[in-house]
């Protein structure tokens, strides 16, 4: 039976990781705020600009952009979006896991990996997998002209024919509780087709459709990317704010539990003390 002095440190070793684990939960409660608030104002101008460039591609008759072309896919680029920092429960490993997937089912392929997060760069540069960028330390303070230096590299590389297409894996944000996996081909753009049934709305557009890729798929491709590194970021405070919180109850539950243990092994040592007083009473 433990002591009760090593009962009591390990109970004071418990309650100061709850406090930790505590403020990081009220740390990332208050930072997904922010983040959702973020992530809400970027999606609708994302939508908006791929309705337009989707209009524009549907009355074009030629892919006359590079980011639109089309090639036989032998050269992939995968960029995985992971975390820099753990304690985020499965958010790091579902990532990693569906990276995997990816890679094995285009193992017959040449396929390139940019790891944006320590997490994702950690785990593949130990493997015999090509890793050709890296991105790390982004999400403390996460702006537009970080997610820049991404997007103009998988342009580059697509458009100078060094890849034939790029795929995204990434947390989509979905609610406190719930992220999902996404993997999303980023290049090439593909216009939205639509419904046999549906009306095409058409317009009067001032530029000629050369002039208008050559402004907006640039812009699209960066805005695309930043909405990805937006929905990563809020997915791994909410995975975080969640863990903590569970590791939170859980620190209770063990304190609950070795008090009680505690209780009860003093209860015994009282008890034993109390039992050879009696005995040596008795004997003399």
């Amino acid at each position: 039976m433990a002591a009760l002095i090593d009962i009591r440190r390990r109970i004071r070793s418990v309650k100061s990781t709850q406090q930790i684990t505590r403020a990081m939960k009220m740390v990332a409660a208050a930072r997904l705020r922010r983040a959702q608030d973020r992530i809400f104002n970027a999606r609708p101008y994302a939508n908006q600009m791929m309705a337009l460039l989707s209009s524009v591609a549907t009355r074009t008759t030629n892919r006359c952009h590079p980011l639109l072309v089309e090639r036989p896919i032998e050269r992939q680029l995968l960029v995985l979006v992971t975390a820099d920092r753990g304690l985020c429960g499965a958010f790091n490993a579902n990532l990693i896991r569906a990276a995997q997937s990816y890679l094995d089912e285009n193992r017959e392929r040449d396929v390139s990996i940019i790891t944006v997060g320590r997490r994702g760069r950690d785990f593949f540069l130990k493997r015999p997998v090509k890793v050709i960028g890296e991105h790390i330390n982004i999400f403390g303070r996460l702006e537009f002209n970080q997610s820049q230096p991404i997007s103009k590299s998988i342009i580059e590389l697509y458009t100078g024919e060094k890849v034939d297409s790029v795929d995204f894996v990434y947390n989509e944000f979905k609610s406190i509780l719930t992220q999902r996996v996404m993997v999303e081909r980023y290049l090439p753009i593909k216009p939205i087709v639509p419904a046999p049934s549906g009306a095409l709305v058409d317009y009067l557009y001032e530029q000629p459709a050369q002039v208008i890729f050559n402004l907006l798929l640039p812009r699209y491709v960066e805005i695309e990317v930043y909405r990805a590194l937006l929905e990563s970021q809020a997915a791994e405070l909410a995975a975080r704010m969640t863990a903590m919180d569970a590791a939170t109850n859980n620190a209770s539950e063990m304190i609950d539990n070795l008090t009680l243990y505690m209780n009860r092994v003093r209860q015994a040592a009282i008890t034993r003390e109390i039992i050879e007083v009696v005995s040596g009473a008795a004997a003399t």
